[in-house]
């Protein structure tokens, strides 16, 4: 799976150039736990790779790619980058939107990021039910994003969902769809972050197990050591072949 070896700053100038261009857009904010599930499903891993950016959101990632050759690389945390694209709107005059989370989440999200940025322009927000949208619904929610007039729509169904919707609704939006996974959640204080340590060590995935572990536990006692043991024999490969 395509991972680009950037830095937040970068990132967010790039979703502010998208969404001036108006021509749309998808950014998927990568972690072990999207590799893996790209690893194992061909089409998902396809719409990955075609996103406008794919940004290293794990440390593990960030990791991985300086072993490869892209030593500069480095995190670009979801709930950072949020911030950051949110703050870059308010500058630019570009419209925002909100797309998952429940309704209490959402509505302090909304709170939450006009006490940070009093002049960011939030245009749409909706929180789809947790099951698969009818075709009706799914044409109501589209229809009603573009009415909006938003530029920048943040997507927070968690992975693999959020990437697959971005994916199915490229062409039908002309706005840059931003997935963030659990950033609604972070910023809006539903969920604790994991404390600063322990991000810097790529130890989050430990945190967030406790915090969670009857809905976490496969994604990460299975999924990253999958990844450990994959990235390994890639790794291995790669400087096989640069001997």
């Amino acid at each position: 799976m395509r991972v680009d070896g950037l830095r937040t700053s970068v990132a967010a100038n790039g979703v502010v150039e998208l969404a001036e261009a108006g021509a749309g857009g998808v950014v998927c904010v990568a972690t072990v736990h999207m590799v893996m599930e790209a690893f194992d499903a061909p089409d998902f891993q396809r719409s990955v790779n075609a996103a406008d950016l794919v940004t290293p959101d794990g440390v593990p990632l960030v990791w991985a790619l300086r072993r490869l050759g892209l030593p500069e690389t480095r995190r670009v945390y979801g709930p950072t980058l949020m911030r950051l694209v949110c703050r870059r709107a308010e500058d630019h005059g570009l419209p925002i939107g909100l797309y998952g989370g429940s309704p209490e989440v959402l509505e302090r999200l909304r709170e939450r990021l006009l006490e940070w940025h009093p002049l960011l322009r939030i245009v749409f927000a909706a929180s789809p039910p947790f099951r698969p949208e009818t075709e009706a619904e799914d044409a109501s929610s589209v229809q009603a994003i573009e009415a909006s007039g938003a530029r920048i729509l943040f997507v927070g169904l968690g992975c693999p969902k959020q990437e697959r919707w971005m994916a199915a609704h490229r062409e039908a939006l002309p706005c840059v769809m931003l997935g963030v996974g659990a950033a609604f959640d972070f910023l809006a204080g539903a969920k604790r972050q994991a404390p600063g340590f322990l991000q810097r060590a790529g130890l989050e995935w430990l945190f967030r197990l406790a915090s969670e572990p009857r809905r976490l536990w496969r994604r990460y006692l299975i999924q990253n050591p999958r990844f450990t043991f994959h990235f390994a024999r890639e790794l291995a490969r790669a400087r096989s072949e640069a001997a």
